[in-house]
């Protein structure tokens, strides 16, 4: 089995089970006085990151520190990539230093695949353009799993900029792998063509495309409200008029949510344009699990970081406390 993550199309439903398994465990180490184990005591992650992150990076590294690992942060800025080296030359370099994985973050997609490819180092990948973000589809999985008590069978509703969302791509191939359904929701310049097919059968059976908001909210369990990611359509002509427009139109208030199910939980990976997407009564409000993701990166990370070094085997027993 590789110990790469590079895309949710490389998992079956019984190791994204594992994962979040794993993740539930580690989760529970959150409210103990002392958060860290002795499970990869000695071994040593180097996080890169070519794109600015706050959620993905502090807790990879966190999760890399409450494991005993050793945990080095690298950025473009501060990397050899400033002075024009090459992104295999720099993997290169760090792979002769011993790591026993590299968590990479890229601006292109396909930069972590190719690493994984050519490297002889487990590869994680934390978001690769517009391509996917695994790790947070993992942990969205894992959000909807607790608030709900399951996966298969939930209505999800994925409302935004599906074109540019790399978010959106991974949730697709993850829910639908544990037999959620899922309903894509943006107007049709922000739809790429196809994008409910990327898993084949398996996704062709599970997800459709509307372009009303109320249609796709309709008697949903989850919605996941997504931001306009205008700093990857540099150059391209305007998709929508403006973001008050689109607000009006596709944004999530309390009279929209209305049409999702009374128990229906509210996510969003991350950063909110507050107003935008969704309006601040929704973003704070009890139906909100958006905090709650984040805490679950860190535990879902840590599964990650695990499986990556070590394998996941079944659960045992508590992994080791550190003195």
């Amino acid at each position: 089995m590789s110990r790469h993550l590079v895309s949710i199309a490389d998992l079956d439903a019984a190791e994204i089970t594992r994962i979040l398994d794993h993740g539930e465990r580690y989760r529970a180490l959150a409210d103990e006085p002392i958060k860290k184990l002795t499970t990869l005591k000695g071994r040593t992650i180097i996080n890169v990151f070519f794109e600015n992150s706050t959620r993905t990076r502090t807790s990879f590294e966190l999760a890399a520190k409450r494991l005993s690992a050793e945990a080095i942060n690298i950025t473009s800025s501060g990397s050899s990539a400033a002075k024009g080296e090459s992104l295999l030359d720099t993997g290169k370099n760090l792979v002769a230093m011993h790591p026993d994985a590299i968590v990479i973050r890229h601006m292109y997609g396909g930069a972590p695949a190719m690493l994984a490819k050519a490297l002889g180092c487990a590869i994680v990948n934390a978001g690769d353009g517009q391509h996917e973000h695994p790790t947070q589809a993992l942990l969205d999985a894992a959000t909807i799993r607790r608030a709900k008590g399951k996966l298969a069978g939930l209505e999800v509703a994925i409302v935004g900029d599906l074109a540019r969302s790399r978010v959106a791509r991974s949730n697709i191939l993850c829910l639908a792998k544990m037999g959620a359904r899922v309903r894509l929701v943006a107007p049709w310049t922000l739809i790429p063509r196809g994008l409910e097919l990327i898993g084949g059968d398996e996704t062709r059976e599970r997800v459709r495309v509307t372009t009303r908001l109320e249609d796709g909210l309709d008697g949903a369990d989850v919605v996941m409200m997504l931001r306009v990611q205008s700093e990857r359509g540099e150059g391209e002509a305007p998709r929508f008029p403006n973001t008050r427009e689109l607000s009006r139109t596709y944004g999530l208030s309390e009279r929209t949510l209305a049409y999702a199910k009374p128990d229906a939980i509210v996510m969003h990976p991350g950063p909110i344009n507050r107003g935008v997407e969704m309006s601040p009564l929704v973003a704070d409000g009890p139906r909100a699990v958006i905090l709650e993701q984040v805490s679950w990166g860190v535990a879902i990370r840590m599964a990650v970081l695990e499986r990556a070094v070590l394998g996941l085997g079944g659960l045992g027993g508590p992994a080791q406390a550190a003195a």
